[in-house]
């Protein structure tokens, strides 16, 4: 949710007044899917774990069960794909929402010949992008 982080900027022109400016852009629903399917498959896993372990005979007896716990499996594989490819795309849209160059441009005092407007460091990614990976 991009759009409720506010900035001040700087203005050249009257001093006293320093606009705000917001960023554009919800990319939350990724995020909220890839952390919401990795909470229910903690709990399936956990729930799986005390079938295997406490109730080993009733899971080698019943091939409904073999049968369920593999299209359980299956679809949770699927949807944690689709949910890391959502989550990688929604990644690189906030790092380019965010990126120096991209604010720069979206500031009007940056836009006039007098002023000098640089780059600073681009936002350290790394953790962000190990979270896709996983």
């Amino acid at each position: 949710r991009l759009y409720q982080i506010p900035f001040k900027m700087p203005n050249c022109e009257n001093a006293s007044q320093t606009p705000t400016l917001y960023l554009i852009g919800d990319f939350s629903a990724p995020a909220e899917f890839f952390v919401t399917l990795g909470v229910f498959s903690f709990f399936y896993s956990m729930a799986a774990l005390v079938l295997y372990l406490r109730f080993h005979s009733l899971y080698t007896e019943s091939t409904k069960l073999l049968f369920t716990d593999f299209c359980v499996t299956v679809c949770f594989a699927f949807f944690w794909l689709v949910a890391a490819a959502a989550w990688g795309k929604g990644l690189s849209d906030v790092k380019a929402a965010t990126r120096p160059s991209t604010l720069i441009s979206s500031m009007g005092v940056c836009q006039s010949k007098r002023a000098s407007c640089e780059p600073g460091t681009t936002p350290a990614m790394g953790l962000a992008n190990i979270s896709v990976v996983r």
